[in-house]
C-alpha cells in the first residue's frame, strides 16, 4: 500500500498539471497583420521625426483608442520629445594617422567614421594616441583600465567588452556611452577611437558605416549630455586596425584574441598620434512617444503600472543595398510593436481584469541610443513610482521555433523568476545572455527603466549554441539587421510568435495581479537606482 502512494501522488499531479495548462490567446496571425501595417513600405521606415513614423503612430493611436485604453501621455497619447540633430559633414572632414612625422590620411568610411555623437567642435584636433584596453573602471570588480595611464589631453583607443570576471549585466552597464566616458574624461582624455571587438560583429563593415554615415540624434538639454568634453569620437575598421599599433610591439590581431576571450589587456601609449578635421552641422527636431494604459480593477493597486515597451521608431531611408533603399524594420522592431498592440487587444476583447493597470509604451528614438526611452524614463508621464517592472519586447526574433527564450536581466530581479515559471508552464526552457559581448543588456529600451530602478527583463526567442538555429539567427543577422531586406518578405515562424506574445501576456497579467511588486535581488549592482531615483 506505501509503494503506490508516491504512484497516487504522480498521477494527481500529472492530472493538476493538465487541469492547469496555460491558456493560448494567439497563432501569429493577428501579429504578423500588425507588422504588415507597421512595415509597409508607406511607413518609409519609420525614421525618428519622419512623416512615415507620424504615420505610424497615428495607427497605433487609432488601434489604442478602438480598444479602449486611457491616453497616458502628455497631450492624449502622444508624449512630445525635443531631440537635437547632428550631421558630420564628410567632404569638410578628414582623420589622419601621423607616424614619425608622415601624414597617413585615413578614407572616412573605409578606415574608419567620425561619430557626430561627440561633443565635437568645428575644427582641428591633433592628439597622441593611448592604448587603454577596454577602456572600463569598474569599481565593483576594483577594476581599472585607466590607472597609471597619461591621458590627459589625448585620445584613448580601447577594445569594446570587459574581462570575463564581470557579469554580463554588469558589463553591459559600465559599457555604455555616458559611463565609459565619464572615467575617461576624470583621466584627462579628450576622445576615443572604438574598435569592435571581432568576435562580437553583427553586420559587414560596409553596412555598419552606411548606417553611421546618416545623423545621429540626442535629447534637447543639458540634462541629457552625456558626452562633454569629448572633442572626438572614432569608430575604426578592425579590419584595417593594424596600422593603429604600428611600432607599439603590439598588433590588433593579438589585442583582439585576448578580448575575443575576454581575457586582461596590455594598456600602452602608441607610436601614431592622430589629427582631424570636423563639419558638424545640427538642428533641431521633434518627435513623439506613445503611451496608454489598460486601467486594473484592484481600487489601490491600479494606481501602480507594469510596462510594456517597445521602440516604434527604425533607420527610414538610406543608402541603397541591392538597389533597394527603403529600411522597412519589420522584425526591428514592428514586431515587438505588434505584440504591445495584440496584447492591449486580447485584454480588452477578452475584458481580462487585472489588479493593477498595463502601461503600453510605444517609444521613439531607440535607434538614435535609447532617446525615446530614456525622456520617458526621466518624465515619465504616469508617476515615476507607480511604474513596478518593465517588459521590453525589441526584435524578438521568430524566425524558427520557439523552444528557449533569452532573458536579459534574467538574475538582476526577481522578475527573472517570474519570467522562468511562466516559460516553464509553456514548455519552453529560459537562459541568460549568452553573448556577452555583444552587450544587448545596455543597448534596448529596457535598460533606460533599470536606470531608474525599475526591474526589467528584454525576452527574445533563443537560439542554443551550436545550433541550426542560432546559425539561422547569425545568417539574419549578417544579411538582414538594419538592411533593406528586413522587410515583409522573409520567412517568419508564425507558431513562435504566438507562442512568445502567450508567454509575455501572462507574465504581464501575472506581475499585475500580485500583491507583491517586483524586486531586485540584494546582490544585484541596479538595486542602488531605487534609492537614487527617490
Amino acid at each position: 500500500m506505501r509503494k503506490s502512494i508516491p504512484v497516487l501522488l504522480s498521477v494527481l499531479l500529472l492530472t493538476q498539471a493538465f487541469s492547469q495548462a496555460p491558456a493560448r490567446y494567439f497563432d501569429g496571425k493577428s501579429w504578423w497583420e500588425e507588422v504588415k501595417v507597421l512595415a509597409d513600405d508607406k511607413m518609409q521606415g519609420r525614421d525618428t521625426g519622419s512623416e512615415g513614423l507620424r504615420q505610424a503612430e497615428a495607427y497605433v493611436v487609432e488601434q489604442l483608442k478602438a480598444d479602449g485604453l486611457k491616453p497616458e501621455g502628455n497631450a492624449g497619447y502622444y508624449q512630445p520629445v525635443k531631440f537635437v540633430v547632428h550631421q558630420v559633414i564628410e567632404k569638410e572632414s578628414s582623420l589622419a594617422l601621423v607616424h614619425d612625422g608622415q601624414v597617413q590620411p585615413l578614407k572616412l568610411g573605409e578606415d574608419a567614421y567620425i561619430s557626430s555623437r561627440a561633443d565635437l567642435p568645428n575644427g582641428e584636433v591633433k592628439a597622441s594616441l593611448v592604448f587603454a584596453g577596454y577602456g572600463l573602471r569598474i569599481p565593483e570588480k576594483n577594476y581599472d583600465d585607466l590607472q597609471g595611464l597619461d591621458l590627459k589631453g589625448k585620445i584613448a583607443v580601447y577594445i569594446s567588452g570587459s574581462p570575463a570576471e564581470v557579469p554580463s549585466e554588469l558589463s553591459a552597464h559600465y559599457q555604455t556611452t555616458a559611463e565609459r566616458w565619464k572615467g575617461l574624461r576624470q583621466a584627462g582624455a579628450i576622445g576615443v577611437v572604438a574598435l569592435q571587438n571581432p568576435a562580437a560583429v553583427e553586420m559587414p563593415w560596409a553596412r555598419s558605416t552606411l548606417n553611421h554615415a546618416r545623423p545621429s540624434m540626442s535629447l534637447a538639454g543639458e540634462e541629457f549630455h552625456e558626452t562633454a568634453g569629448e572633442k572626438l569620437g572614432v569608430v575604426f575598421n578592425p579590419a584595417h586596425a593594424e596600422q593603429l599599433f604600428t611600432g607599439s610591439g603590439h598588433s590588433f590581431e593579438e589585442l583582439a584574441g585576448l578580448a575575443k576571450e575576454r581575457k586582461t589587456l596590455p594598456h600602452f601609449p602608441l607610436k601614431v598620434s592622430i589629427q582631424a578635421k570636423t563639419r558638424v552641422e545640427s538642428k533641431e527636431a521633434q518627435s513623439a512617444n506613445v503611451v496608454a494604459a489598460y486601467e486594473g480593477s484592484d481600487p489601490k493597486l491600479k494606481a501602480e503600472y507594469v510596462v510594456l515597451s517597445a521602440h516604434i521608431d527604425h533607420i527610414g531611408i538610406g543608402a541603397p543595398i541591392n538597389g533597394d533603399n527603403l529600411y522597412n524594420g519589420a522584425m526591428d522592431n514592428a514586431s515587438g510593436c505588434a505584440v504591445l498592440l495584440d496584447l492591449a487587444r486580447s485584454l480588452a476583447q477578452s475584458h481580462t481584469k487585472t489588479r493593477r493597470s498595463i502601461l503600453f509604451v510605444f517609444v521613439t528614438g531607440e535607434e538614435k541610443g535609447l532617446l525615446g526611452s530614456k525622456y520617458f524614463a526621466t518624465h515619465p508621464t504616469v508617476e515615476a513610482k507607480s511604474m513596478v517592472a518593465d517588459l521590453n519586447s525589441d526584435m524578438f526574433l521568430p524566425i524558427v521555433p520557439l523552444r528557449l527564450l533569452t532573458v536579459y536581466g534574467l538574475g538582476e530581479s526577481d522578475l527573472g523568476e517570474r519570467a522562468a515559471n511562466v516559460a516553464q508552464s509553456y514548455g519552453v526552457a529560459i537562459e541568460p545572455d549568452p553573448a556577452p559581448l555583444r552587450n544587448i543588456f545596455i543597448r534596448s529600451d529596457q535598460y533606460s527603466f533599470v536606470h531608474r530602478g525599475i526591474p526589467a527583463l528584454m525576452i527574445d526567442v533563443g537560439m542554443a549554441p551550436g545550433s541550426a538555429e542560432a546559425k539561422a539567427k547569425a545568417e539574419w543577422l549578417h544579411d538582414r539587421y538594419h538592411a533593406p531586406s528586413d522587410d515583409l518578405n522573409q520567412p517568419v515562424n508564425m507558431a513562435a510568435a504566438g507562442l512568445y506574445e502567450d508567454i509575455l501576456r501572462t507574465l504581464a497579467v501575472s506581475v499585475a495581479n500580485d500583491e507583491q511588486r517586483p524586486q531586485w535581488k540584494p546582490e544585484s549592482f541596479f538595486r542602488r537606482y531605487v534609492t537614487a531615483s527617490q
